[in-house]
């Protein structure tokens, strides 16, 4: 059972910063990609990004993929304390959304950004962007 534990979703200004967490087992950590993806209201579940077990990482490069390029965001992996991290950076109104953690075994890279080719979700963390 592959469980995924969400946290540090809130409330910023735009222009503010958050680093959202996402901790599981280390047997997960070693044996699948982590992934993070947003959900708007009324939207789809779209790609961020994501980091292999070997620590290629993937972005959403394009605005039709995440609310806005513009935002800054990055994926790290803290081995040590089996966390994947999301910093998002420059945030923007259009960057309100529950953001999921996500895992999937590896399998053919052009796939990561499909949220049907992931395999384990986690409950997800709200994060709101207004003044």
């Amino acid at each position: 059972q592959v469980q995924l534990v969400e946290s540090g979703g809130g409330l910023v200004q735009p222009g503010g910063s958050l680093r959202l967490s996402c901790a599981a087992s280390a047997h997960t950590f070693s044996t699948y990609t982590i992934g993070w993806f947003f959900q708007a209201p009324g939207k789809e579940r779209e790609f961020v990004a994501a980091i292999t077990v070997r620590g290629y990482t993937y972005y959403a490069d394009s605005v039709e993929d995440y609310a806005d390029s513009a935002t800054d965001r990055s994926i790290l992996r803290d081995k040590a304390k089996n966390t994947v991290y999301l910093q998002l950076d420059n945030l923007k109104p259009a960057d309100t959304a529950v953001y999921y953690c996500a895992a999937r075994r590896p399998r053919n890279a052009k796939t990561i950004t499909d949220s049907n080719q992931w395999d384990y979700w986690g409950q997800g963390t709200q994060v709101t962007v207004s003044s």
